[in-house]
């Protein structure tokens, strides 16, 4: 690590100056966030600027990109030992700061540490040390398998990458869903552009001030913007985008990559349908389905959207939920430290207005001072309601009653594509109509939220819940470009198998061709199958040698 890597990591906050160029050399931007008090009753991240709001702002974000392809340039980051580095020191600021981590999840969103600690800097922590298990066995050239006309060269594919990206995180799970991409960026060794959400102001906060201390400033800037600086960010050139938050930010996001053709991951969301079959222990179900539902008070992307069953099933569902939800929370739900909050009052009275539709089965109570919303059930909704037709993201669960899996299915699919489909299912049947008959980012069977968190598992949408995905090794491969390579061998006898292709062509040389050519099924044995190659390549050579031989003993004669 450089001089100036250790004056950050060591740094106390009192380096920060009213200037942006502080002590150590480290340059930090601050866009002050466009979200009114009525919109957000969190403060906005503030950090030292150099300059006033009305500054040349795209000039700050030339510098920031300037600076960031030089050291890309450097190759310091290709460097895996460098990588290495930068991951441990990411997540030893995990380590050391998580009570300031949980402190401002709680400020922003009023979460509990339980859900904190699962969600975000557990998540986190295990998100690197998967990484750094594994790094050195990922950034290794992959060697393809060769057929019989490559078999005397090399055949590889490089991990390549991409070179300065921007990462821009969401608010619902501020620091993970920024993080995560960022690791695994890191990882594949780019440099990156770090963009927290300005809606959760305490999670930018310590994002802007923390992260700089621990890793290269030069590589791994931090921009706290606002949605109109953030769009002019978006028009700077960079080498791959990463976005997660709604599809209609999503699409542009989109539009904008479009101008230099920057490839883009979109994390995006949509109504995450949930199916409950005749065949299931309900209470269990219930439970599952009502955690997925209430974590971070709903405001999840993977959130169970709304729940499909028959009419017997819902009216079951309901005394359950009802028994479930005095278990967690107790007669006053208000008062239990267990819920968490609405992030801002926009949100928070776009939840009213989705709750007028069908008839409230459990809860529906609220407090606009505390931004408090009951866990609440819906029936007997319309298709075509507000609640069924936008992304809902608060504890407000309706239930679209279905006669089977065949009209559930038939329901879904007029619709777009979910980013996950839940199936509640004991019947191996009709899981399968789900798994044939639909189209999503992912499932999950008989239990809600947890295919998140496992990494061996890709994380990503389809159609409009997004496109591309990330989480471990998927992660690694998001940001890198597999560059292949065929290298060939000069020597005499390589040059001879591939003389077949030169002028002047004839018969002999197309039928020679043909058969190397040819698309062979593989032989099941690996070292029969490498035996048998050497043999028939050592075969091919002879056969080559005497065509060869004959043709100079005819032109001879």
């Amino acid at each position: 690590m450089d001089t100036n890597q250790n004056k950050n990591i060591e740094a106390s906050p009192e380096r920060y100056t009213n200037n942006s160029k502080i002590d150590d050399g480290t340059t930090i931007i601050n866009i002050e966030a466009e979200t009114t008090e009525s919109e957000n009753n969190t403060a906005p991240a503030t950090l030292p600027v150099n300059t006033p709001i009305q500054a040349d702002i795209m000039a700050n974000f030339d510098d920031i990109l300037q600076r960031a392809r030089l050291a890309f340039a450097s190759g310091k980051t290709r460097n895996v030992s460098f990588r290495r580095k930068q991951l441990e020191n990411l997540l030893r600021c995990y380590e050391e700061h998580e009570n300031e981590i949980i402190s401002a999840l709680e400020a922003d969103l009023r979460r509990p540490k339980q859900e904190s600690m699962i969600v975000e800097t557990e998540f986190m922590k295990n998100d690197i040390k998967h990484i750094l298990y594994n790094l050195d066995e990922w950034v290794k050239p992959e060697k393809p398998d060769k057929s019989i006309v490559n078999l005397l060269d090399d055949v590889h594919i490089y991990k390549d990458p991409y070179g300065v990206v921007l990462v821009i995180g969401a608010w619902n799970y501020p620091l993970q869903l920024l993080l995560v991409p960022v690791a695994a960026a890191i990882a594949a060794g780019n440099c990156v552009i770090l963009k927290p959400s300005e809606i959760a102001g305490n999670c930018a906060k310590f994002i802007a001030e923390t992260l700089p201390k621990y890793l290269d400033n030069d590589c791994y800037p931090v921009v706290c913007a606002g949605p109109s600086e953030t769009a002019q960010l978006l028009e700077q050139r960079f080498d791959y985008i990463f976005y997660t938050g709604s599809t209609r930010v999503g699409k542009i996001v989109h539009a904008a990559a479009a101008k230099y053709l920057t490839p883009t991951t979109l994390e995006l969301g949509g109504k995450s349908p949930c199916y409950i079959d005749k065949s299931v222990e309900l209470r269990t179900a219930v439970k599952r389905i009502l955690w997925g539902k209430l974590i971070n008070c709903g405001q999840t992307c993977i959130a169970p959207d709304y729940i499909l069953c028959s009419k017997e099933i819902e009216q079951k569902f309901i005394v359950e939920v009802k028994e479930v939800l005095k278990e967690w929370y107790g007669d006053n739900i208000q008062s239990s430290p267990d819920l968490s909050r609405i992030i801002n009052q926009t949100n928070f009275q776009r939840l009213l207005g989705l709750m007028k539709a069908g008839r409230i089965a459990v809860g529906g109570k609220y407090d606009a001072s505390e931004r408090f919303i009951e866990p609440t059930i819906l029936v007997d909704v319309k298709a075509n309601d507000p609640v069924m037709e936008e992304e809902i993201f608060g504890p407000i669960l309706p239930i679209y009653t279905v006669e089977n899996a065949y009209d559930a299915i038939k329901f879904i699919n007029a619709r777009e594509n979910p980013l996950v489909m839940y199936i509640f299912t004991s019947e191996n049947e009709v899981l399968d109509l789900f798994v044939n008959g639909t189209q999503s980012g992912g499932m999950c069977v008989n239990d809600t939220i947890m295919h998140y968190a496992v990494d061996t598992l890709p994380f990503g949408g389809v159609g409009m819940s997004g496109m591309g995905s990330y989480h471990g090794k998927y992660g690694f491969d998001t940001f890198t470009h597999k560059k292949s390579c065929l290298g060939k061998n000069l020597a005499l006898l390589g040059e001879k198998m591939a003389s077949a292709r030169y002028p002047p062509y004839s018969d002999r040389k197309a039928s020679l061709l043909s058969f190397l050519l040819r698309k062979r099924r593989p032989l099941p044995n690996l070292h029969l199958t490498h035996i048998l190659a050497v043999g028939l390549g050592v075969g091919l050579t002879f056969l080559t040698n005497y065509y060869l031989q004959v043709r100079k003993g005819k032109v001879l004669r």
